[in-house]
């Protein structure tokens, strides 16, 4: 859904959120993401992970982008289009933010899996 539009006390479905249509929910439904709540302190680089394994295909770095903007609205944040999230991406991506992820549950803690954070 256009980001825009979203309307965070009717958020029901995957296509509810910010960013997310019919592929891109799609996709999560693929990696175990059911409804927006299963998001709720998920590892944006772990579900790119999870969706490029079940897959067998290493999708465009965007998916990144769009998943840092739903689990970061699942979080609490405000609806962002995707590509507010591309240089932050590009930081942890490129080393250049502190080795560890963007889990809001873990409190500023490296993602367990993963190890990554958004600085």
């Amino acid at each position: 859904m256009n980001p825009a539009k979203v309307d965070r006390t009717v958020v029901v479905k995957l296509t509810d959120l910010p960013n997310i249509g019919p592929a891109a929910a799609a996709d999560l439904v693929q990696i175990g993401i059911g409804r927006p709540a299963d998001l709720l302190g998920r590892c944006p680089f772990c579900l790119y992970d999870e969706l490029c394994m079940r897959t067998a295909t290493r999708h465009h770095p965007c998916v990144i982008d769009v998943f840092i903007s739903v689990t970061r609205f699942m979080a609490g944040d405000p609806p962002e289009p995707w590509w507010a999230f591309t240089a932050a991406r590009k930081r942890v991506m490129s080393g250049a933010a502190p080795a560890a992820c963007d889990t809001p549950a873990g409190g500023g803690l490296p993602c367990s899996v993963c190890g990554r954070r958004l600085a």
